[in-house]
This record gives structure tokens, C-alpha cells and sequence, in this order.
């Protein structure tokens, strides 16, 4: 018998102060290519097309300032996602789970952050950047 999954909330996530934390809080460790919607992906596909969902992505975008995980200084340039922080199902959906529009539950996050919380590989979040100076031979 497994663990029961914890449930993750904005309110925990802010408490984190470092971009790792916040991604070790919500990171998954899920396996690439894992089936979730498979078959049944046009639910969620018209779930994210509703009205209630637009409203609420955009509302959480403002909240999180269109910063990676909530966290100024990491303004999103392009290609902003909100991130259900705990895994939603087809039985979500479907039965009209109020969980899966509540601000509580979500955050606004990178394409790249994205993938590094489902796929558990820290590789893929987004490096900060580092001005040159002069002298700096260093390519990368």
C-alpha cells in the first residue's frame, strides 16, 4: 500500500525563499513518457479552453507577478504555464472538482520549470543569469 500523497498549497510553496526550495516542494519525480490523460486528453484539452479556467490562469499569473514559481526576480519572458500543484485526473474534471480552479492549488510557472517538477530533473529549471565583466574568458 503506498504513501497518500501530500497535498501541496500556495500558502507552503511562499514560505519557501530560494527557487530550489520552492522546486523540491513541488517536484514529482514522475517518469518521461508516463500516460495521464492517454485516451480521455481531449477532457483536460477542453477543460483548458473554459471560460473558468482562462479567468483563474490569469488571475494567478497577476498574483505570481508572471514570475517563475511566484518568485520576483524571475520574470517568464514567453510561454507561461499554471501549474496544478498536485496532479490532476480525468475524474477531476469530470466531476467538477473545485480544487482543480483554486488559486491555492496553482502557480505560474516556466515551460522548462514545468517539466523539471514532472520529471523530477533539476537539470531542466532555468539557470539565472550571470553578467560578463571584463577579463572574463569563461565561454559558459
Amino acid at each position: 500500500m503506498g504513501m497518500a500523497m501530500k497535498i501541496r498549497t500556495y500558502t507552503e510553496l511562499i514560505q519557501f525563499a530560494s527557487f530550489k526550495e520552492r522546486w523540491e516542494y513541488l517536484a514529482l519525480r514522475g517518469e518521461v513518457g508516463k500516460e495521464t490523460f492517454g485516451s480521455d486528453r481531449w477532457i483536460n484539452q477542453a477543460f483548458y479552453q473554459s471560460q473558468q479556467w482562462r479567468k483563474v490562469r490569469r488571475d494567478v499569473i497577476v498574483r505570481d507577478n508572471g514570475c517563475d514559481l511566484g518568485l520576483d526576480g524571475h520574470e517568464i519572458p514567453e510561454g507561461l504555464y499554471v501549474h496544478h500543484m498536485n496532479p490532476m485526473a480525468v475524474t477531476h474534471i469530470v466531476e467538477d472538482d473545485p480544487a482543480i480552479l483554486d488559486p491555492e492549488f496553482l502557480i505560474t510557472v516556466s515551460h522548462d520549470t514545468h517539466n523539471a517538477i514532472h520529471y523530477g530533473d533539476e537539470r531542466l529549471l532555468p539557470r539565472p543569469f550571470v553578467p560578463r565583466s571584463p577579463g572574463d574568458t569563461k565561454l559558459w
